[in-house]
């Protein structure tokens, strides 16, 4: 953050110095390359400010972004792949690189849940904003009569640790699973039980990994996403807030959704945390998010500030 003032800075001095030259020597062409320039230190001016909002000491980390089909069978199950369409668009926006780690498809359609590694500069500050219930409203594609109906699916964000973090798991309180892979991946997906499921006896935290080629790597990535979860339900313990988003039981129904997706009787996304809504809702579903997470970087400063 430090090194991007001072280049923001030093850019700043060479406009100066160049509008000086620009009012000396009356140059028209000069005037208007600097009017170029201010309009990008503008836009680098909002970046930097956002980036002021990420100063937790886990907030330029990698993630693990995970999206779960609430109740509702199909219905949910849909919505959770579109759910995951739009941020695979927005990550491939932002220049983030994706790696799946486990995927349980739909019985009919879409996806029941999926865990992704999401790995680009300060990947866990921005996307801990999604974090929560998103609600679906809209005619239901699967209904004979074309009725409205409303889906739910949950968006989960954790930090990747280092292997060096200090958040210690008894070998006693683990039980450990193993299974055939699905999907594609050859022979040893389908032959060799190399996926792991690790279930947290204490919290009930249950993570699954099957995408590495042996037992031993899937165990250490499944490691990595249980110590973010528990990371996180200390900071629960601590932030109203979260605990709020989380729950208790991290139910995925009313009550809980951060964000409404409408799509009839009319066309609206609002973000119930901050208020901040859109009539653009093809473009969101799409992934031009960016508005909503900046809205809840902006919202969630205030209130740090505030306490």
């Amino acid at each position: 953050m430090v090194d991007s003032l001072e280049r923001f800075g030093s850019r700043l001095d060479d406009v100066v110095v160049l509008l000086e030259m620009a009012r000396e020597e009356r140059d028209e062409a000069t005037f208007l390359e600097i009017g170029g320039e201010i309009e990008k230190l503008n836009a680098d001016l909002a970046k930097l400010e956002l980036q002021s909002h990420l100063s937790g000491d886990y907030d330029q980390l990698n993630c693990y972004f995970s999206v779960q089909a609430g109740a509702g069978g199909t219905e949910s199950c849909d919505w959770a792949e579109m759910l995951l369409r739009m941020y695979l668009r927005y990550f491939q926006r932002t220049g983030y690189d994706v790696e799946e780690i486990s995927r349980k498809d739909g019985e009919e359609a879409g996806i029941q849940s999926i865990t992704l590694l999401i790995k680009g500069p300060y990947a866990y500050g921005y996307l801990s904003c999604e974090m929560g219930v998103h609600r679906l409203v809209r005619l239901s594609p699967y209904d004979s009569d074309h009725r409205r109906h409303t889906s739910f699916a949950a968006v989960d964000v954790v930090p990747e640790f280092a292997d060096d973090i200090d958040i210690q798991i008894k070998d006693e309180d683990l039980r450990v699973d193993t299974y055939r892979s699905g999907g594609a991946g050859g022979q040893n997906v389908n032959k060799v039980s190399s996926a792991v499921r690790l279930t947290h006896l204490p919290s009930g935290f249950v993570v699954a990994c099957q995408n590495e080629r042996s037992q031993h790597q899937n165990r250490r990535m499944a490691l990595s996403i249980l110590k973010g979860k528990l990371f996180r339900l200390e900071q629960q313990k601590r932030d109203q807030e979260l605990a709020s988003l989380v729950g208790e039981k991290g139910e995925i129904a009313w009550g809980r959704q951060i964000r409404s997706y409408v799509l009839h009787p009319y066309q609206m996304v609002k973000d119930h945390r901050t208020d901040h809504e859109s009539s653009q809702t093809q473009s969101i579903l799409d992934g031009e998010i960016d508005e909503f997470i900046e809205a809840y970087l902006h919202h969630r400063a205030k209130k740090r500030q505030a306490k």
